[in-house]
This record gives C-alpha cells, sequence and structure tokens, in this order.
C-alpha cells in the first residue's frame, strides 16, 4: 500500500472551513451563541497549530523527562477542564480528579505501551503522548458527566450510592455507543489517520482494538475512583 499520506495545501485547508461559515451564519440568524463558538473555534485553530510546533519538537528530542512533563501538564489541563460544569469545592475537587485521571489512565497508559504495544524506549513520544491524549481526554470527559449528573440526582435528595451509580452509568453513555457504532456508523480517529497514510486496515483495526478497550478501563477506573474519594465534596 502507498505509505505516504497526502499534503493539504493551505489553501485547501481553509475550504474546509466552509461548512463552519454556514453553521456560524445560522446561528448567528437563531440568535445563538455565536460568539462562543468563534471564540471556540479560534482557540482550536490556534491550539493544533501550536500543538504541531510542539511536538515536532517533542518528537526530535526523545528525553524522557520531557514526555512524562508533558503527561503531567495533559492530567493538570484535564482534571480542571472536566470540573467546569462543577458549581462548588472545584478547586478542591481538582485534587481528586488530577489523582483519578493519573491513575486510572496511567494504568491503562502503562500497560497499552510497555505491554500491548511493547514500546522501545519506553517513552517513544510518537506513541506515548498521543495514546496519553486519548485515554486522558476520555477520562476527563466521562469524569465531568459523572460529576454533573451526581449533582443532579443529589440535588434531587437521592441518596449517595444510588445517585453515584446513576453517575456512573451517565458518564459510561458516550463510550458504549461509540463501542456500539464503531466499523458500523463510524471509523474511529486513530484508525482512519492510519488507514489514510498507508496501514494496512488489519493492523489499523487491531490498533483500534486497544484503543477502544483503553479508553473503557481508563474511563471506568477514572470515574470510579473520583466517585469514590469525592463522596465527602458532594454530600
Amino acid at each position: 500500500m502507498n505509505e505516504t499520506i497526502q499534503v493539504i495545501p493551505p489553501f485547501n485547508l481553509a475550504l474546509a472551513f466552509m461548512p463552519v461559515l454556514l453553521v456560524l451564519v445560522i446561528m448567528f440568524r437563531w440568535s445563538l451563541q455565536a460568539g462562543n463558538a468563534i471564540y471556540a473555534l479560534l482557540r482550536m485553530l490556534v491550539q493544533l497549530l501550536l500543538v504541531g510546533y510542539v511536538l515536532t519538537t517533542i518528537f526530535a528530542a526523545e528525553q524522557a523527562w520531557i514526555v512524562v512533563a508533558v503527561m503531567l501538564v495533559m492530567v493538570s489541563a484535564a482534571s480542571w477542564i472536566a470540573l467546569r460544569t462543577v458549581e462548588v469545592k472545584r478547586q478542591q475537587l481538582f485534587v481528586h480528579a488530577f489523582w483519578s485521571i493519573l491513575m486510572g489512565g496511567g494504568l491503562t497508559l502503562a500497560l497499552v505501551t510497555q505491554f500491548v504495544i511493547d514500546l522501545n524506549p519506553w517513552f517513544e513520544p510518537r506513541y506515548m503522548i498521543p495514546l496519553a491524549g486519548m485515554i486522558f481526554a476520555n477520562s476527563m470527559n466521562s469524569i465531568s458527566l459523572a460529576a454533573e449528573r451526581l449533582q443532579a440526582e443529589l440535588h434531587v435528595k437521592k441518596k449517595y450510592t444510588e445517585a453515584r451509580s446513576q453517575a456512573f452509568q451517565a458518564a459510561f453513555i458516550p463510550i458504549v455507543n461509540a463501542m456500539f457504532a464503531v466499523g458500523l456508523v463510524s471509523l474511529p480517529g486513530m484508525m482512519t489517520g492510519q488507514i489514510l497514510s498507508g496501514v494496512s486496515p488489519i493492523i489499523a483495526a487491531h490498533y483500534q482494538i486497544v484503543v477502544m478497550c483503553m479508553i473503557f478501563g481508563s474511563a471506568g477506573l477514572s470515574t470510579a475512583l473520583f466517585l469514590k474519594i469525592s463522596r465527602k465534596q458532594f454530600v
């Protein structure tokens, strides 16, 4: 198979924003929060362009301490963003979210990179950082959904154990839906990227199975740990 990927020129990249502009026009006409959407788009554009340059530098350096430092920054950011919908005790819960994502996501990341893929060296940036990003991002989303649902359930005077179960189940709805849809409705990002770069679809499928397992496991462990250690902050 062809192992080169098509380069996207700047003009072609700009064409990708045409549907975006149409959606923004609709939001303006319907008096929706178009300003917030524009801000999100600008942040996305700046962040992705910056991370491209940053990752190029990190990949070239190939230093273990840099990779570990980057992952700690990722966990910190994920922990704070996960709690953006929490109305009370956000600073105290940040510590709990940090350790939950670090432990649940970190253990899963270690298993996948050191035993499933068997990286050499163990910190290989081209694998470690993208996989860590997927793990921490999904753990972040699950904790965010769980925290919001837990607040709502406790607000209507439900017992904590019942509210915790509802919160955990709500956090897993997107992951379970993704597992049902994968291969039938969608080809996930990692699998699509590998196929576009010329990797055999069979090999890409194997990697995607690993990704789906690590997302399910890390999100579940992180969410369960967060709900376990954060009880006093919610009740």
